[in-house]
């Protein structure tokens, strides 16, 4: 079964990066579709595969055009113009409940006057299968969600995490070739969200099924998912797997959007096989992850707080070492945030691990400090 560990890169993705083809085969295929309403784009020409048993996630901010995509490829909205290929076949002018697709809402949207066990059976019963097969995929959609001896409760007398999980076994009692997960952890709170990710992940490894899921939760997408297509304006900007999203985003915009970044701005002074020298406001810096750019550049050097080392000691290399002074700090419990205001005016700030205890704490407010870090830890942006 697969754990949360398959997301840090102990496991072969689905899909390679920008959609190449991986372990498993072709079968959700978008040709440059678009969809406009009141004629405005909210898709426009996207193209995206995605391959059968892989957890699939849209992410983006709202109004991108991720839920859209979503509902074109349940059969809720038709495409302007392009195709949507399941298993090879054009699905646009097949009707929802002939589409070997299942979609869980945000709402979940329950029957109140159903109990759990109705709620699960409603879509079988349309579908007039025999009551045997009825109450046989019920009582191991119960059991796959772990909500056996509630299929009697309403959903007024369950919490949240199980009416959730009811949502998630209606539609996974009509053994859907494309489950749809439409923000279906939005409605819990924290914690349960947390735990809801490892089952969700842990399920759909069980079932292999293929899982796409729309969220605006960077964290999310990052844990469950095997790639991620990053959405903005109705376009795909970058799809890749969560390591390549965080670690070297194609874009300011892709690194700006997904976890907190540092953004320094700069010229290049000279680009070869070793990475970039770059002139910026804080000083000199040393990059190896350059990308396409080249002497003259005006490019932006993408660091994660985590990746930068705060010391009161100047560092013995003179190589990307800036001063500053801590301007202020976040204390979130495993770890402090640091904003440090450089000599040069920038704001930079760096993350540490909380290793001792608070009142132990080596760095404080108005301290003299130097930030420092290693030529590969950055990326160089040239858009």
């Amino acid at each position: 079964m697969r754990t949360a560990e398959a997301n840090s890169g102990r496991r072969p993705k689905a899909g390679g990066s920008g959609g190449a083809s991986g372990s498993g085969r072709l079968l959700v295929r978008f040709e440059a579709v678009t969809k406009r309403f009141s004629g405005s784009a909210a898709v426009e020409r996207l193209s995206l595969d995605i391959h059968e048993g892989e957890f699939f996630a849209l992410l983006g901010p709202s109004g991108c055009g991720k839920t859209t995509l979503l509902r074109m490829l349940a059969g809720f909205e038709t495409p302007d113009e392009g195709r949507i290929l399941l298993d090879g076949k054009d699905i646009s002018g097949v009707p929802p409940y002939r589409r070997p697709v299942n979609m869980m809402f945000q709402s979940y949207a329950l029957f109140p006057h159903l109990n759990v066990e109705h709620n699960i059976a409603f879509g079988l019963k349309q579908e007039s299968l025999p009551k045997a097969e009825i109450a046989a995929r019920v009582k191991e959609a119960l059991a796959l969600v772990r909500l056996e001896g509630l299929q009697h409760r309403k959903p007024h007398q369950l919490s949240g995490g199980q009416r959730q999980r009811v949502a998630l076994a209606r539609c996974l009692v009509k053994r859907p070739r494309v489950l749809l997960l439409d923000e279906p952890l939005a409605a819990l709170d924290r914690r349960l969200r947390e735990d809801t990710r490892f089952e969700l992940v842990d399920l759909q490894a069980k079932l292999g099924l293929t899982f796409i899921i729309v969220t605006h939760d960077q964290e999310e997408a990052m844990s469950l998912a095997d790639r991620i297509g990053v959405m903005d304006h109705g376009r795909l900007v970058q799809v890749a797997t969560p390591p390549e999203i965080y670690e070297q985003p194609n874009s300011r915009w892709v690194a700006q959007f997904v976890g907190d970044v540092n953004m320094i701005e700069g010229k290049v002074v000279s680009a070869g096989a070793d990475g970039a020298l770059i002139d910026s406001a804080v000083g000199r810096l040393r990059v190896k992850q350059a990308g396409d750019a080249k002497a003259g550049d005006m490019v932006a050097i993408a660091l994660r707080p985590e990746k930068l080392r705060i010391s009161c000691e100047q560092p013995a290399s003179e190589e990307n070492r800036i001063a500053g002074q801590v301007w202020d700090i976040g204390y979130l419990g495993d770890m402090s945030v640091y904003q440090v205001k450089t000599d040069a005016g920038v704001t930079i700030k760096a993350s540490t691990a909380n290793m001792t205890r608070l009142i132990e704490r080596p760095i404080t407010w108005d301290d003299r400090v130097w930030l420092s870090f290693d030529a590969d830890a950055g990326v160089v942006l040239t858009r």
